[in-house]
């Protein structure tokens, strides 16, 4: 056991990863492996990340992940190791599925979920409607950044519904490091308001955004619309 303690799941999280139900009746109980359970909980989440209509693994989709590969092993050996067999517990429990296809060095293994997409995934390949990509993203696990939601409660004030309405409606028009650099704004001259921090990215949206004179080039500079007439308004919620 290691001395890692979790600071709990955040208020306002959004980002949810799909596990079907039978997983907890029909493999759960039986799954007796450690690695195998994680790396089983690992493919759930990846593949849910993959965009393509047909989505798998490929071993080094797992052994490029270093915070993955970290928690299977004291070393990138026996991690590696932990995994291999790992994949060959999932493959002989069948949880996974594994299709071998050529490549310009010689074939390599696709790693697909036993599920109804997964198995059509499969047969689709091999009746050879598709062929999987040279080149694929890499799948990082890495920390989520806040939600907007949070970010607010935790430097403007409380949440209520009809605010909670306006921030999802600024996340679908606004890009999420303006947000977040609105609401910085809000916070370092005490102008604590939705009212002021939507004031900020409205006006970012007719003018643009200025350079930062910081020496971060990524955060906007603030002081011109700090100024004038145009927050000169009532700054509650």
């Amino acid at each position: 056991m290691n001395g890692h303690r979790f600071s709990g799941f955040p208020k306002g999280e959004r980002e949810m990863t799909s596990v079907p139900t039978r997983f907890f009746s029909d493999l759960l109980p039986y799954i007796d492996d450690l690695a195998e359970l994680k790396l089983t909980l690992y493919c759930f989440w990846a593949l849910q990340q993959r965009e393509s209509a047909y989505r798998y693994l490929r071993l080094r989709d797992f052994l490029e992940d270093s915070t993955f590969v970290a928690g299977m092993g004291a070393n990138p050996a026996e991690a590696e190791q932990a995994i291999q067999q790992a994949l060959a517990r999932a493959l002989n429990r069948e949880t996974l599925l594994a299709v071998e296809v050529p490549t310009g060095e010689g074939s390599e293994t696709l790693y697909f979920m036993n599920t109804e997409r997964g198995r059509r995934a499969i047969e689709a390949l091999q009746r050879g409607d598709w062929q999987p990509e040279s080149a694929e993203y890499p799948i990082r696990l890495v920390p989520e950044r806040p939600t907007i939601f949070a970010l607010y409660e935790q430097n403007i004030g409380a949440l209520t519904p009809m605010l909670a309405e306006l921030l999802a409606d600024a996340e679908r028009t606004y890009p999420y490091e303006w947000i977040v650099a609105a609401i910085r704004a809000a916070v370092e001259n005490n102008r604590r308001s939705w009212r002021y921090i939507e004031a900020i990215l409205k006006r970012w949206a007719v003018d643009g955004v200025p350079k930062a004179r910081s020496s971060s080039p990524a955060t906007p500079e603030i002081d011109p619309y700090l100024r004038g007439s145009y927050f000169e308004q009532n700054d509650s919620h």
